[in-house]
């Protein structure tokens, strides 16, 4: 870690952290006050993880995941590995490749099998596949069905972790690309 004059360049990662994980919670409350299928809570971790790499990437979703289990979300304290997996990979898939355009769509994939693999085993051993998400009614229909408990929760988590894991990617990107035009060479000073 690089740290500037006066510890600057530290202070404005933990000001980023501090942004991200605001935006996580809003993202978060958004999608369970409309009962989306997707979670939208992640997108200021996907962030963090993109600019700061796999180390701080583990940070924003933790403590977002931890403001909204003590508050709003009990469900949100069981997964926080969840988040912690989210933020090394998604830090170690923009370390080697940067993803832009339609590699968004393949860097989604990378980013979500291994997230999946953890939450859907959270939401099938530990809640039954009843969460706060809106997609545990598909989860429900498809638990009678020869998937059974974890195969209908992981079919159901792929599904609406990709679709949101995409738009984290796309947002993420946009994002970047204004702070790189606005801020210019200090935003690239911050970046690992």
């Amino acid at each position: 870690m690089r740290i500037m004059k006066n510890g600057k360049t530290l202070t404005h990662r933990i000001c980023m952290i501090a942004l991200a994980i605001c935006i996580n919670l809003v993202g978060g409350q958004i999608a369970l006050l409309l009962k989306l299928p997707i979670y939208l809570d992640s997108i200021g971790t996907v962030f963090i993880a993109a600019v700061f790499g796999p180390l701080y990437g583990m940070i924003p979703n933790v403590v977002s995941g931890l403001l909204m289990g003590m508050t709003i979300d009990i469900y949100s304290l069981y997964y926080a590995p969840v988040g912690i997996i989210l933020g090394c990979v998604t830090g170690l898939v923009y370390k080697k490749y940067h993803p832009k355009k339609w590699w968004i769509l393949l860097a989604a994939v990378v980013i979500t099998i291994p997230s999946t693999i953890v939450s859907s085993c959270i939401t099938a051993f530990l809640f039954g596949g009843i969460t706060s998400s809106g997609s545990s009614i598909i989860v429900q229909l498809l638990a009678k069905t020869p998937l059974g408990m974890v195969g209908s929760c992981f079919v159901v988590q792929f599904i609406t972790d990709y679709i949101d894991r995409v738009i984290c990617l796309y947002v993420v990107a946009v994002l970047i690309t204004t702070l790189q035009k606005t801020i210019g060479e200090k935003f690239r000073e911050w970046m690992y």
